[in-house]
């Protein structure tokens, strides 16, 4: 059996790197998103008593679902690729390395979730109703405003948007996890199993009859 030389990171110092790598992934995840995810446009009027008024046109406000939607999507397509691509470092398969998958993922939502509000606000602004450009003469003016990044503000609906990739992360390990023949993983060190074992039984074969059966006696010529 070939042993695999020992890995130069302590586990911990391993799932440090995992930590800090997915942290970056998610930076990415968060520049992706504004890019992918469709802005709201809406409308500001002035009604005939003189108040400002804001309104979505047609499906618009659908894209707020859609936006955070798309926003768990991306993270959960990189939870199971970051699953699939720790597991290949094989020396450090264990604990330590789900646990810094599993929180790797929820600080890439985190940073995703900064990065994608911050740049989708710095791309479509902010709708300032009072200071819209409507009078008598234009009544109406055109808005665009940023997506939603969570499916609403409650503090259960933000961490469950945060853990929901974490989750996916966790999952996929574990079934990579029953997948594998070792107890050990293959991770370092390998564990040696020198245990005792029943012996194996073999069935003895049946006796044939035929052949059993004393010969004739031979007539006398």
């Amino acid at each position: 059996m070939s042993v695999n030389p020992p890995p130069r990171l302590s586990h911990r110092a391993a799932a440090l790197r995992i930590i800090g790598t997915l942290t970056v992934a998610g930076v990415a995840i968060g520049a992706l998103w504004v890019l992918l995810a469709p802005p709201v446009q809406g409308v500001v009027a002035l009604t005939r008593s003189g108040n400002r008024v804001r309104a979505y046109l047609g499906s618009d406000s659908d894209h707020f679902f859609l936006g955070a939607f798309l926003f768990i999507g991306l993270l959960s397509a990189l939870a199971v690729v970051a699953a699939v691509a720790v597991w290949q470092w094989r020396a450090h398969r264990g604990p330590a390395q789900v646990l810094g998958l599993t929180a790797g993922m929820a600080a890439a939502a985190g940073a995703a979730a900064g990065v994608g509000a911050a740049l989708a606000h710095w791309r479509f602004g902010t709708v300032d109703v009072d200071g819209a450009p409507v009078s008598e003469a234009n009544r109406v003016h055109y808005v665009f405003e940023a997506p939603a990044v969570f499916f609403g503000h409650a503090p259960l609906v933000v961490a469950a948007s945060i853990v929901v990739p974490a989750a996916v992360a966790a999952l996929t390990y574990a079934l990579l996890t029953v997948s594998t023949t070792r107890d050990d993983l293959g991770a370092w060190p390998p564990v040696d199993y020198a245990g005792v074992y029943p012996p194996r039984v073999v069935p003895a074969a049946a006796a044939d009859p035929v052949a059993d059966r004393p010969a004739a006696p031979h007539a006398a010529p």
